[in-house]
């Protein structure tokens, strides 16, 4: 079974993932764009999957009616977003400990991607959520 690990900036706040992650989606949606200064990449897995040690500094806070976004209460570090169903929990990308052995999959909500960048890459883009990119979750 593979595992992989992550963390915050400052790692008080760290996780393993057992179990495959999902390919990473770019989100440019506005929430993402502000709580992480550009677009967001981010993997998911399962709930079930997730292990979470330092939970006594991460914080969530409910940034929609649907999702609430996990943090570092120390460092400020941005690592989760999880939906109100619970099915899954997104990771930020760049919190993962390397090699990932992940790719880019497709951009979301482009319809909000700021000026000062191309989506360029030739990968699928939608203009707001879709499924289709969150489906190998299930597989």
């Amino acid at each position: 079974m593979t595992e992989s690990r992550g963390s915050c900036l400052c790692g008080a706040v760290t996780y393993t993932v057992t179990g495959r992650l999902r390919g990473v989606i770019a989100c440019h949606c506005e929430q993402c764009r502000r709580t992480s200064g550009h677009f967001v990449a981010a993997t998911a897995c399962t709930t079930g999957q997730l292990a979470i040690s330092g939970s006594d500094t991460l914080r969530w806070y409910r940034s929609s009616p649907e999702a609430e976004r996990g943090f570092c209460s120390v460092c400020g570090s941005s690592l989760f977003w999880r939906p109100g169903h619970g099915r899954y929990v997104a990771i930020m990308a760049g919190t993962l400990a390397r090699p990932t052995g992940l790719a880019t999959i497709g951009h979301i909500h482009t319809d909000s991607a700021s000026d000062y960048y191309a989506i360029d890459d030739g990968l699928p883009q939608f203009p707001g959520d879709s499924d289709q990119l969150w489906t190998d979750l299930a597989e």
